[in-house]
């Protein structure tokens, strides 16, 4: 490529995706919003016990430098010059909690990921002391309900358990963020000066953040006993916050920073009222559009900061429906059961038989989101019969994804008013064809799915080239490029789509009121280690023997 062609590319804008499942650094051109190159790195999650979710803060780290030097490798292998990258923006998994030592720069524990149950019992503690138990409580304050999901109670959880960051704290050397702000401060310097700052999208999701003034609230932070000073600054989702300090891309401004799920809102451009998408990764995030109005759900939905793009910008806000399990389904079946060996075989099983054969599957692993907030359910598979085999499940898997997006769209157009007419879709689930059908035969609309899915990635960038002293990409309406897109119609009448999403709704039933906190303290769970109804039990017994030997005495 010749210089002169090298020029065309125009300025470049960088963009950190850290999800739950991987890392990825890609490079789009600002004037066209082409996707240039990219790399990717698989996450390591550990389960230490049963619902218990972590990931190694170092290990994020490290993937986003890898991921950083590897595409800019690839593109100099292009040809392509990375001093015309102008500036970079950071995409992450919400709620994953991180507390680290300003000192040292080193963790004190392992990332808690959103996904992770072990805060049930500090939400039943936490709840107690709430008029009536009422998990809403600080709905109107946070737009959230109380809930293992949300940062707050793993902060809490970790203050409570982790004598380490106790003593941190007591020393003042303990900070706090979500992914966004550790791999910000540590990106713009970690010990030697780095910014420990947030964005208002993902302050949004950690419970201590009141949405209507954009600031930490004090009487959040004192019920939740979280020391204030240890939390970041709250930033817009659009702004320089700082410059990387090592690496091929050393100097790059740090320009724009959001919460995946208003990353993807933003990469959709969906800026007006009432437009949604649906993200598809290791959950499933639809978000609606709500403007510069706080919408709060009757139907169990989340009210969260959509994006604030520029400090002197308006905040607008998005009512959320969140499934925890989409993506991690097929994963599941991958690692645990070992019925495919990649997740793409899962499509290939499905498509051979085309129907679950009456089986339904609710992967209620970390018990159900929106709309139920129901921590006690767990999984379930139900409807089998000896014709069952591994393409049902394959099928049932992918069906309980679409079913779970059936709900959280009806509870939106009820909060509405006003039903969507299409489904705009996002995320890497979205490559199933399978699946897309699925979705708009279970919906009865149309699935609409842009041909450069990496718009999670894309609204990162966006935000980043936007901001003051970059200046590089215009949000202006008429300035955003036009996205050509894949079209799902439905292909079967809206009685069947009915009939088995009344089923699937009578499988979620059945996986309510599974799992309590309260587990038998040594583990036994023999039938005698209830003493009444081991009582019960021997007395029968032995009435049982007498009554034969009564009788047997009167022959």
């Amino acid at each position: 490529m010749a210089a002169s062609d090298r020029m065309v590319l125009g300025p470049l804008v960088g963009s950190i995706d850290q999800g739950t499942s991987s890392t990825r650094f890609l490079v789009f051109n600002a004037k066209t919003a082409e996707l240039l190159s990219h790399h990717q790195v698989e996450i390591q999650q550990k389960f230490p016990k049963e619902g218990w979710v972590e990931q190694d803060p170092k290990e994020i780290l490290k993937s986003v430098h890898e991921c950083v030097e590897r595409t800019c490798e690839k593109l100099q292998q292009l040809n392509i010059d990375i001093t015309n990258i102008k500036a970079i923006g950071v995409s992450n998994q919400r709620e994953t909690t991180v507390v680290w030592d300003k000192t040292t720069g080193e963790p004190l524990y392992n990332a808690i990921v959103w996904l992770d149950l072990r805060t049930q019992s500090t939400v039943e503690r936490l709840l107690k002391r709430i008029p009536g138990k009422n998990k809403a409580y600080f709905k109107f304050r946070t737009g959230l309900p109380l809930s293992t999901y949300f940062s707050a109670v793993k902060l809490r959880w970790l203050l409570d358990n982790v004598e380490e960051i106790r003593q941190a704290v007591d020393d003042g050397r303990a900070m706090f963020g979500t992914i966004d702000s550790w791999l910000i401060w540590s990106l713009t310097g970690g010990k030697n000066g780095g910014v420990h700052c947030t964005d208002v999208t993902n302050a949004s999701r950690t419970m201590l953040f009141n949405i209507h003034s954009l600031e930490w609230d004090p009487e959040l932070c004192q019920f939740f006993d979280i020391p204030m000073e240890i939390l970041p600054k709250v930033r817009s989702s659009s702004e320089i916050y700082g410059l990387m300090k090592s690496g091929a891309l050393t100097g790059v401004p740090i320009s724009g920073c959001l919460g995946d799920q208003s990353a993807a809102l933003v990469g959709q451009m969906c800026f007006q009222d009432g437009q949604a998408k649906n993200t598809y990764g290791t959950g499933c995030f639809l978000l609606c559009n709500t403007g510069q109005k706080s919408v709060f759900s009757e139907h169990g939905l989340l009210t969260t900061i959509a994006y604030k793009l520029g400090r002197d910008k308006p905040v607008c806000y998005a009512l959320e429906g969140s499934v925890a399990i989409a993506g991690a389904v097929v994963r599941w079946l991958r690692d645990n059961l070992g019925i495919v060996k990649t997740s793409q075989e899962i499509e290939k099983l499905a498509a051979e038989v085309g129907t679950s054969y009456g089986c339904y599957f609710v992967p209620a692993f970390s018990g159900l989101y929106a709309p139920y907030w129901e921590p006690s359910a767990r999984g379930i598979i139900c409807g089998l019969t000896q014709f069952t085999n591994k393409n049902h499940i394959a099928f049932a898997a992918l069906e309980a994804v679409c079913f779970q997006t059936r709900e959280i769209l009806d509870a939106i157009n009820k909060d509405c008013g006003i039903p969507l007419n299409q489904l705009q879709v996002d995320g890497g689930m979205t490559n199933n064809k399978v699946l897309m059908q699925l979705q708009s035969d279970i919906l009865c609309i149309p699935v609409v799915k842009p041909s450069m899915p990496e718009t999670t990635a894309l609204g990162a960038a966006m935000a980043a080239g936007a901001a003051e002293g970059v200046g590089i990409w215009s949000l202006n309406p008429g300035d955003l490029t036009a996205v050509t897109c894949e079209r799902f119609e439905p292909q079967i009448n809206p009685e069947e789509s009915e009939f088995r999403y009344a089923r699937w709704k009578k499988a979620v039933m059945k996986s309510m009121g599974w799992e309590t906190s309260e587990a038998p303290s040594n583990g036994d769970t023999s039938i005698f280690s209830s003493l009444p109804l081991g009582f019960f039990i021997m007395s029968s017994m032995i009435m049982l023997i007498g009554a034969k030997y009564v009788s047997g005495a009167g022959k």
